[in-house]
């Protein structure tokens, strides 16, 4: 079976017998078939973004044939569609594929000649969705700042917030484990905002001086204190129409922390030394690794700048949360230390790969997993694992708990790995693990894997 023929199609059709019979022909065929009596059952299910053809008869009771293939590619101008016609319906299937259908087959038809008018059209659809994917594919690559990769629920579920929030001007709060990458999400949420083209200003809050984080958050005028020699431009005024990061914010001191409430609420700011307050047209995103509430609830951080930060709140998940993400993010550091080292990417075995997926906690997250990539793009089979065959110390984590779901990781587990080492190539994958394709299809669509995360 090819990879075209995992593409739906619809079949339309008031005449029982010849839906009966062209779906079963469609069917034996090996394609995936849904039979309809009328167009609008079709419009209920086409929508722009539908992936399949549409193969319809042209008289139709409501609405006809032609109807339904004018509104079907008003929808997506390049979606094929097949006409049925009858006798007497030619000149009219001739003007209609000048408007835009695809093929027409007179009846009666030959089921060969079915097969082969879907074959091409399914072909040609095939082809128009690949080259969609890797328009798409190009402009992510192609687009600033980091990427969320992942596939896992929990992922997806950040990846949607934050590409709700990210046009809107709310603050937001980003809690995460040390090494889940807090940065890379403030980074990847002002790069995908509309403030993208305005500054990203980053500070951490527990690098600077007590003495000097006030002066580096809101500027100084020349004179206003002893080493102030001229005016200095503070980070939320370099910010401005842009995004002021602050991270580890829970190390601010507490004074600041009122001033900077104040800022949150009123979007202006005052140079130290000066009277004139700077009005601000500013996002901020704060980072934190500790609960700020119960930070706030022994006395550590204010409450109500607690409350004020988390108008929007992204919660990273730790990596031992999403073990299933783990060799397709080990693929893409190592892919990006190969280019940075000029090294080729070592084949990593499977049972390296179940060793980085189901033996260790991951306590330093996703950073902890790119300097392992990196050492054993470096090092090759040399680079020891030194958390190997160690256990995993809290079950509440492992995210399989029960046979099946152990299977099922160990399955994901495989399949990612000889993803990774074919490149990407279902031909070579399906090959290396003795999978008919469709099966590999079925797997690799039930674990949430895209061959292009593979490349």
């Amino acid at each position: 079976m090819s990879d075209q023929d995992l593409l739906p199609l619809i079949l339309v059709d008031d005449e029982e017998h010849i839906r009966l019979a062209a779906g079963q022909t469609l069917e034996l065929g090996g394609y995936d078939v849904t039979t309809l009596e009328t167009a609008e059952q079709a419009l209920n299910i086409i929508t722009a973004d539908w992936p399949g053809v549409l193969i319809t008869d042209i008289n139709l009771p409501g609405i006809d044939g032609l109807e339904l293939m004018k509104k079907v590619v008003a929808l997506d101008s390049t979606l094929p569609v097949i006409l049925i016609t009858g006798h007497g319906d030619i000149s009219m299937a001739v003007g209609a594929m000048r408007d835009g259908a695809y093929d027409f087959i007179e009846k009666p038809f030959s089921s060969e000649l079915l097969l082969d008018v879907v074959r091409r059209a399914v072909e040609k659809r095939n082809l128009i969705i690949e080259n969609r994917r890797l328009k798409q594919e190009l402009e992510a690559q192609s687009a600033p700042g980091p990427r969320i990769i992942g596939n896992t629920a929990i992922i997806a579920q950040v990846r949607g917030l934050v590409h709700a929030v990210a046009d809107t001007p709310a603050d937001i709060l980003i809690l995460g484990e040390t090494g889940t990458g807090k940065d890379l999400m403030a980074r990847y949420i002002h790069e995908h905002s509309n403030r993208r083209d305005q500054n990203f200003v980053a500070i951490n809050c527990g690098a600077v001086p007590e003495n000097l984080i006030e002066s580096e958050l809101f500027g100084h005028e020349k004179g206003s204190f002893t080493d102030a020699k001229a005016r200095r431009i503070g980070k939320f005024e370099h910010a401005n129409n842009g995004t002021l990061f602050l991270d580890e914010i829970e190390s601010m001191p507490m004074t600041l922390q009122i001033k900077l409430l104040r800022v949150l609420e009123e979007r202006a700011i005052e140079r130290l030394g000066s009277n004139e307050s700077i009005p601000l047209n500013i996002r901020v995103i704060a980072a934190t690794k500790v609960d700020l509430k119960e930070a706030a609830a022994h006395g550590d951080f204010r409450e109500d700048l607690y409350y004020r930060l988390n108008v929007v709140r992204v919660d990273i998940p730790a990596l031992r949360e999403r073990r299933e993400d783990i060799a397709m993010l080990f693929q893409h550091f190592a892919l990006i230390a190969s280019s940075q080292y000029g090294r080729e990417v070592p084949m990593l075995s499977p049972e390296r790969m179940h060793s980085l997926v189901a033996t260790h906690d991951w306590p330093g997250n996703v950073r902890e997993l790119r300097n392992l990539a990196e050492r054993y793009v470096l090092l090759g089979e040399s680079c020891t694992f030194d958390f190997e065959n160690k256990p995993i110390t809290d079950a509440s984590t492992r995210g399989a708990s029960t046979l099946p779901d152990k299977v099922d990781q160990f399955e994901s587990m495989l399949i990612q790995a000889e993803l990774a080492r074919c490149g990407g190539s279902i031909k070579e994958t399906l090959i290396s693990l003795g999978l008919p394709r469709k099966t590999l299809y079925d797997k690799m669509k039930k674990y949430g894997l895209d061959k292009k995360d593979f490349k």
